[in-house]
């Protein structure tokens, strides 16, 4: 009987077979924590009295979400962080130096990897063809220090992509479409595995925008192939000798198997205040937005402030309306300074911060006022997720997120294209 991607790359690590449903005690290629998660961990290591890491090149300490601190009490977690990496030789990604995700997609993610953070979106790097998931803080603790952890092998759903994106709409508007669909919880515990022309087709920037919101319909990971474009993404990197060929066997046997055709796919967005209250655009009022933001793990990529950019170049963002642009890692901002685009966007009246996670999560750069509405391409609007429970946040794509910041109110980018 055939494998699944799940099947074999957890079985590579587990040094044996594994089967769905089945615990498995696997090796861990990285393990990596954020700000917000690391002091967790780091506490719980010195209530287990682990004192050494497993490996100091497989740990990586990222502070991304309050990146700069704006705060007291969040400078002393940076701090404590900091001390954390030199007294055990854990690399130490710095204020500025981009979102966790983004940055490990750039650095370390390769194809039939394991890789853990304490973050619920490392599932991001599914797009690279790594198993790549959160879990809690304890348990990426033990894994930092044993260089292993263990899981249940999760059922595997088969999402067979078909047709061409029409002009306009993008792998965001597909995930959307798809989290719509299959609910909020419809996928927990589930590995989903894209595959078809629409996938295959995609980016790996694209990629890891469906793979990065396959956990807001509770599933563990989202997986894709590693095939041509995985290969040119890693030699892009600097890292060629790393690539390998990785996709399911033709046998292979799912729990469920699910079909979509992205060919009259229209740009959509997720309203307030569920990401699976989704709607195409058309059927969504054009509501005045006090605050346009692009950027985060989901669609941090350069790729995706190109597709603003082209949008905005030339224009002015609406009289009323704020666009804040925050690059998703420091490459990302170099290559945009140096290719135009963030000048683009600054000209236009965005302002562009520093690299991290910046008003996503609300703890800074970008927290919305009581009523105020926002259009984001980040990938949850629950009350008070970007600072505020009386605001009002819409998921849209890079495109949809442009066109809006030039109306100032929710408009379709197919207008601009």
């Amino acid at each position: 009987m055939g494998k699944t991607l799940t099947e074999k790359i957890l079985g590579e690590h587990a040094g044996h077979d594994v089967k769905p449903g089945e615990f498995a005690i696997v090796c861990v290629d990285l393990a990596y924590v954020q700000d917000g998660t690391g002091p967790l961990s780091v506490r719980q290591m010195e209530v287990m009295e682990l004192k050494t890491l497993s490996d100091p090149k497989r740990a990586v300490v990222f502070l991304d979400h309050a990146s700069p601190s704006p705060r007291q009490e969040l400078s002393n977690d940076h701090k404590f962080l900091r001390e954390f990496c030199e007294r055990t030789g854990a690399i130490l990604s710095d204020v500025g130096n981009g979102i966790s995700h983004t940055v490990v997609n750039e650095e370390y993610a390769n194809p039939g990897d394991v890789i853990v953070g304490a973050d619920s979106h490392t599932c991001t790097n599914g797009a690279m063809c790594a198993f790549a998931t959160g879990m809690g803080s304890t348990d990426i603790a033990v894994a930092m220090c044993l260089g292993h952890t263990w899981m249940k092998v999760p059922e595997s759903w088969k999402v067979t992509v078909n047709g061409t994106f029409p002009k306009g709409v993008y792998a965001k508007d597909f995930m959307l479409h798809f989290i719509g669909n299959v609910t909020a919880d419809g996928a927990t515990y589930k590995a989903l595995e894209f595959v078809g022309p629409a996938m295959e087709s995609l980016s790996i920037a694209g990629r890891l925008a469906i793979s990065n919101m396959a956990v807001e319909c509770g599933a563990k990971v989202g997986l894709f192939n590693s095939d041509e474009t995985t290969k040119l993404r890693l030699e892009e990197l600097g890292r060629p000798e790393k690539y390998k060929p990785m996709s399911a066997d033709p046998d292979a046997e799912y729990e469920k198997e699910l079909t979509f055709d992205v060919s009259a796919l229209e740009p959509t967005l997720a309203c307030p205040h569920f990401v699976d209250n989704t709607k195409p655009l058309g059927e969504v009022d054009p509501v005045h937005v006090d605050q346009v933001f692009i950027g985060t793990s989901t669609n941090g990529r350069l790729e995706d402030y190109q597709q603003a950019a082209a949008i905005l170049k030339g224009k002015k963002v609406a009289p009323g309306t704020r666009l804040i642009v925050t690059p998703g890692s420091r490459r990302v901002l170099l290559k945009g300074m140096a290719d135009g685009t963030f000048p683009a966007l600054a000209e236009a009246g965005g302002v562009i911060t520093g690299p991290g996670c910046g008003a996503c999560v609300g703890v800074h750069e970008g927290v919305l006022a009581d009523g105020e509405v926002c259009v984001s391409t980040q990938n949850r609007n629950f009350k008070g997720r970007m600072g505020n429970p009386n605001a009002f946040v819409y998921l849209a794509s890079p495109a949809t997120a442009a066109a809006t910041a030039v109306t100032g109110k929710i408009t379709d980018p197919r207008e601009f294209l």
